[in-house]
């Protein structure tokens, strides 16, 4: 029976921050080695006997950075189905789960968020083998981490009958408390929640229908009413926004009679905090974590990123700094989860950085942040070859822009031309224009923007070659 893993690509990492951000999350980042979550998520679920290419879920902001680092990876998805905006794991999977039935109605799907470490890959390759015949014979099953220590920070999952392989879930247990945490781990039977799971797309559907008819029904519609664009497939906008939000749990896994557990020690975390990411990383010999430009005097058991500039840190103890171009967090170790409560504040303000870092990322390249005023902003724009960014115009700021290296060709008004190093245009505001790289090496220029406004969302586009509205 075929395998297809389901990546879903969903989570914020919102208690990474300021290195996960709305607009590049925690899954996208390279927290634990060269490649990032999603690509060592990508390149472990493929790596099972008999597996097809995956299926990945994103939220259409994110498509074009998943496609590109699933490329990089030799990774060759069968598609990536966009979300217009989230609706947690349920609805994700569910679209997933609709697209594969009407090819073959009992495909098993090995769902994975994209943003999970697993450090022993043998020992998740097996646990999936071991649930596979559970899975065929209708059973949804979820695979249980085996706990080295009282965790606050996970729910649990209680075993109940012995199916052989595995067990009945007996009972999905919220997160403990400590006390609880360390009688759980005395007593035996309970496992973390992975969040991890193996199942016929047809029975997924067939529970869905049962406990949470209305989002299957309004995924219907959405998958329906969208439209595939290239690698891409676009669900209905208008018809998904009716769909709740729910998880995969609590929508189907702890209402079905036929939730079946999997035993897994495989070195597995979620890295749902800085905490959790100094817990799995190597160590020197005063218990830190160090990277980029750091240096430290009579400092123990911390974790401590440099991003742009040197941090210096003195007589410290358990303690996170994580610093980017443009904030820096500092934080107890034990107050990590905390870190929700600073992006809930940024939203409340509007402001930008628990969206956005200096550097964006386009699908036609990126641009950053280098200087900014009450009436100007300075970027620093790279342009990939044979990209193109959209035809557009801005009713409150000009563009002044300068060729730094490779060679451009720009549309403004009814005039095209070329420009080359050390080149300028001036873009008045309200003229139409657009700026592209015809040739073989990245386009670097510097745009100096002047006016009233300086938004991103002064952006009228007449067309564009990605689809972006």
């Amino acid at each position: 029976m075929k395998i297809v893993p389901v990546i879903l690509c969903g989570g914020s990492g919102s208690r990474l921050w300021p290195l996960s951000r709305e607009y590049y999350p925690k899954p996208l980042l390279p927290l634990t080695g060269d490649k990032t979550l999603f690509q060592q998520t990508v390149i472990r679920a493929t790596a099972i006997s008999g597996a097809a290419p995956p299926l990945i879920v994103c939220n259409e902001e994110h498509r074009f950075m998943i496609a590109e680092q699933a490329r990089t990876v030799e990774a060759r998805p069968s598609g990536i189905l966009l979300e217009p905006e989230g609706r947690n794991t349920a609805p994700a999977l569910t679209l997933a789960a609709l697209r594969l039935v009407d090819e073959v109605p009992d495909t098993l799907m090995l769902v994975a968020p994209a943003d999970h470490l697993i450090r022993d890959n043998d020992a998740f390759r097996q646990a999936v083998t071991e649930a596979a015949g559970l899975a065929a014979q209708g059973w949804l099953v979820t695979f249980g981490i085996v706990p080295h220590h009282p965790e606050t920070g996970y729910g649990y999952i209680r075993r109940g009958s012995d199916l052989n392989r595995g067990f009945e879930v007996a009972e999905f247990v919220e997160k403990p408390d400590a006390e609880m945490a360390r009688g759980y781990l005395e007593a035996g039977g309970f496992f973390w929640n992975s969040g991890i799971f193996l199942m016929r797309a047809d029975r997924w559907l067939e529970e869905l229908g049962e406990h949470a008819p209305d989002i299957l029904e309004v995924c219907r519609e959405a998958m329906a009413e969208g439209r595939r664009d290239e690698d891409f497939q676009r669900v209905s906008s208008q018809a998904f926004s009716n769909c709740r939000s729910d998880s995969i749990d609590y929508a189907v896994m702890e209402k079905t009679r036929r939730a079946a557990v999997i035993p897994m020690d495989c070195g597995w975390s979620d890295i749902g905090a800085w905490s959790a990411l100094w817990d799995v990383s190597d160590r020197d010999e005063g218990g830190n974590v160090t990277r980029g430009d750091v240096i430290t005097h009579d400092v123990q058991n911390s974790l401590i990123l440099a991003g742009h500039r040197c941090i210096s840190a003195i007589g410290v103890t358990d303690i996170a700094i994580v610093e980017t171009a443009d904030a820096v967090l500092v934080t107890p170790l034990s107050r990590a989860q905390d870190v929700k409560h600073i992006v809930s504040r940024l939203k409340a303000e509007n402001r930008d950085e628990y969206r956005l870092h200096r550097r964006v990322y386009r699908p036609w390249g990126d641009y950053e942040s280098i200087d900014n005023g009450e009436r100007y902003q300075v970027k620093r724009i790279t342009v990939k070859p044979g990209a193109a960014l959209s035809l557009q115009m801005h009713h409150h700021r000009a563009e002044h822009w300068i060729v730094v290296s490779g060679t451009a060709r720009v549309t403004k008004g009814d005039k095209v031309f070329i420009l080359t190093e050390n080149e300028s245009t001036y873009i008045p505001l309200g003229v139409t224009h657009r700026l592209e790289n015809p040739g073989t090496i990245p386009l670097e220029i510097i745009e100096v923007q002047s006016g009233s406004y300086l938004g991103e969302d002064d952006i009228v586009r007449f067309e564009d070659i990605y689809d972006r509205s």
